[in-house]
């Protein structure tokens, strides 16, 4: 299959060398990554490279605004990328197993969804019609990194992009694939056109998803329709909520992981991360109730370690609503990105 890939950055040593702060007698994780050397043959490079994971970005925020949510996750990347760069490399954090390819930025895009209304049903439409032109970059994007028997790690954006990751890993795989959702939402919203919630139950109705465990949905926020929806497909769809683990404490978070892995470790599974599930991270639906950053860290290690795991997606983070200055969500997201690796 040949793409287009008309939104791909592909980053350069020089295009990250600024990010870097170099100390003497130390080696940081960012001047040991490796890049692609030849722009014209991605599929050769990638399939060509010897690290195993490809780490890339999406710029945007349209997915999330097309669902009337907060802007900003477009800024999450850069602050990963500065973070992660700056870690140590060493036996314990290796900056070759990574493969930093770039971003999709979609610059023209955010500008024109800035100037859209998404209270007003036609600009609503194209918000839509957006989203759906970033699936399709997405897919392709993914498809090509799975194909050449890499693991995507994909940074930033809204939880739309959950759908062409899906779509690209079945797509290469050639069969449907499982997913595991650290989520304070399903996601699994009516199919009403594409925005930030219902990347999912789009991937589902197409085929491209067979089971998809929701872990720590907020009861609050799952309406009645969902519920019936979830239950309706109980061989497919599974979830537990936030409040049976940590709140009334019916279970344990160590059973509840267990419980979800048996129900998709049998084939290869996509690991979803929602930033919005943590508590106090600045995000696209910040909340003041949610798990800690320290169980977010033990869910990523522990699905991480599965060798059915197809690829990491962090997103939501919305790191320019923080109130200071320190970069806390870039960095919480690059320990997440090194968690996963460790693991794997």
């Amino acid at each position: 299959m040949h793409f287009d890939m008309t939104s791909l950055k592909i980053y350069t040593e020089n295009d990250v060398l600024a990010f870097i702060s170099k100390r003497k007698g130390e080696k940081k994780f960012g001047e040991k990554v490796t890049f692609i050397s030849n722009n014209s043959d991605l599929d050769t490079e990638l399939e060509n490279s010897d690290s195993k994971y490809v780490l890339f970005g999406i710029n945007e925020s349209i997915g999330v605004k097309a669902n009337k949510g907060r802007q900003g996750t477009e800024t999450a990347w850069n602050s990963a990328l500065k973070s992660l760069l700056n870690t140590q490399n060493s036996s314990l954090n290796k900056g070759k197993n990574v493969l930093l390819l770039g971003c999709l930025d979609f610059p023209e895009k955010m500008a024109l969804a800035k100037e859209l209304d998404a209270d007003n049903a036609s600009d609503l439409q194209q918000l839509y019609t957006m989203v759906e032109e970033i699936d399709v970059e997405v897919t392709n994007l993914i498809f090509k990194i799975v194909s050449a028997g890499k693991i995507p790690i994909v940074v930033g954006g809204g939880h739309n992009n959950a759908y062409g990751n899906i779509k690209g890993s079945s797509l290469a795989l050639n069969k449907p694939l499982n997913v595991i959702n650290f989520d304070a939402h399903t996601d699994f919203r009516a199919l009403e056109g594409r925005h930030s919630g219902n990347g999912f139950s789009y991937a589902f109705q197409e085929g491209f998803l067979n089971r998809y465990f929701i872990f720590g949905i907020h009861e609050n926020y799952t309406s009645k329709n969902i519920l019936k929806e979830l239950s309706s497909h109980n061989k497919h769809l599974n979830y537990t909520t936030f409040e049976a683990v940590e709140i009334r404490k019916e279970t344990t978070f160590e059973n509840e992981m267990q419980y979800a892995l048996n129900f998709i470790k049998k084939d290869k599974f996509g690991l979803e991360i929602d930033l919005d599930a943590i508590q106090n991270v600045a995000s696209s639906a910040m909340t003041p109730s949610g798990f800690s950053v320290n169980a977010a860290r033990q869910f990523v290690s522990y699905f991480g370690k599965s060798k059915n795991v197809a690829y990491l997606h962090l997103c939501e983070a919305a790191p320019f609503l923080e109130n200071t200055n320190a970069n806390q969500t870039g960095k919480l997201l690059s320990y997440l990105i090194t968690d996963f690796m460790r693991v794997n």
